[in-house]
């Protein structure tokens, strides 16, 4: 089996937070839970998708607050913001407070695009500009200019006892390097690596070639290299993977049973690219950590990163999700040849 090219350096995971629409409060609570967790095993990042007219977490900066003020040392991450829904302005002042309540331990992922089902939202949503906003890559540059500390406005100074500044407040110096961008095609890849950012990417590529073949890992590889070749870092660039990956160490027979059903479920999508956007799906990965981390180091895009913010499943429990974050941290991690932080105190 071909080696690693570069040794797993940073392990993340990255969830959803589904919750009950008759208690929504008990489904944060499992989302900052399992965030603890993950500090307590020694991850080294734990990340939240942005759901909006949904059943998971609309707010993630919210979250993230909370998470910061529960946690000393785990790198807190979105991914990604779609910023369909944000005026970059708005979030930039919130992404610095929450960055520098958390000791600058902030990761934004955002992405570009308009907005799901744009065409029934839009009345809601921005009803009296639906038709000229712009849902393209001067949408992430307009917040990294905010977050950079960028002027915003020309007027700065003392107006009777208020003072006004020219840009963004709070500022937090080292955010902006922070920030990541989640790409899926060689088009966001290279315009993500040309402004600097880190680079996003995950068990969702884009089939930009109509004929084939279609090989994820090999997409991937392509996303990367292509990311890196355009950014001013090269080959120092940032990369985190984000496969879905499922290891079965201590699970129990009902627990693998219906891992391997999901995975089963999800895997025709898989074989060819998906609806108009062309998407290709990466399987799932489930099974014991010795045998995910061969599959791993057969993945020729894997072998290309250091990091790694590994999917948990949509849809499954907290207890799912203990026991699969302790099998990561404990056995699949190490295996990788990853170090976790430890010990918490």
């Amino acid at each position: 089996m071909p080696p690693t090219a570069r040794p797993l350096r940073k392990l993340g995971f990255l969830t959803i937070g589904l919750f009950d629409e008759a208690d929504p409060r008990r489904g944060h609570e499992s989302t900052l839970e399992i965030i603890e967790l993950g500090e307590r095993l020694g991850f080294d990042s734990a990340w939240v998708r942005h759901r909006h007219l949904q059943y998971g977490i609309s707010s993630p900066v919210a979250v993230l607050a909370a998470a910061s003020q529960r946690t000393r040392r785990i790198d807190l991450g979105t991914a990604v913001i779609p910023l369909g829904w944000e005026n970059p302005l708005r979030l930039a002042e919130d992404l610095a407070t929450v960055d520098l309540l958390s000791g600058g331990r902030l990761h934004p992922g955002v992405s570009v695009g308009p907005p799901m089902h744009y065409d029934r939202v839009q009345d809601a949503l921005y009803p009296d500009t639906a038709d000229v906003e712009d849902f393209g890559y001067g949408r992430v540059e307009r917040l990294l200019d905010c977050v950079r500390g960028e002027p915003v406005t020309d007027f700065a100074g003392t107006e009777g006892f208020e003072v006004f500044s020219d840009r963004v407040q709070p500022h937090s110096p080292g955010l902006s390097g922070r920030l990541w961008y989640g790409g899926g095609s060689l088009r966001s890849a290279r315009w993500a690596g040309e402004h600097g950012m880190n680079l996003l990417t995950s068990s969702v590529v884009r089939a930009d070639d109509p004929d084939g073949p279609w090989d994820f890992a090999e997409i991937q590889l392509g996303l990367i290299r292509a990311f890196r070749a355009a950014h001013p870092d090269g080959e120092a660039a940032r990369v985190s993977q984000g496969l879905v990956v499922i290891p079965t160490d201590s699970a129990t027979p009902e627990q693998r049973a219906r891992y391997a059903e999901y995975a089963a479920r999800r895997l025709p999508r898989t074989t060819a690219p998906q609806g108009p956007g062309r998407l290709l799906f990466a399987p799932d990965l489930v099974g014991s950590s010795e045998e995910i981390a061969e599959r791993l180091r057969a993945h020729a895009a894997f072998r290309e990163v250091d990091e790694v913010a590994f999917a948990l499943p949509f849809t499954f429990g907290h207890e799912d999700y203990v026991q699969i974050l302790t099998d990561m941290a404990t056995k699949l991690g190490p295996a990788l040849g990853w170090t976790p932080i430890l010990p918490y105190t």
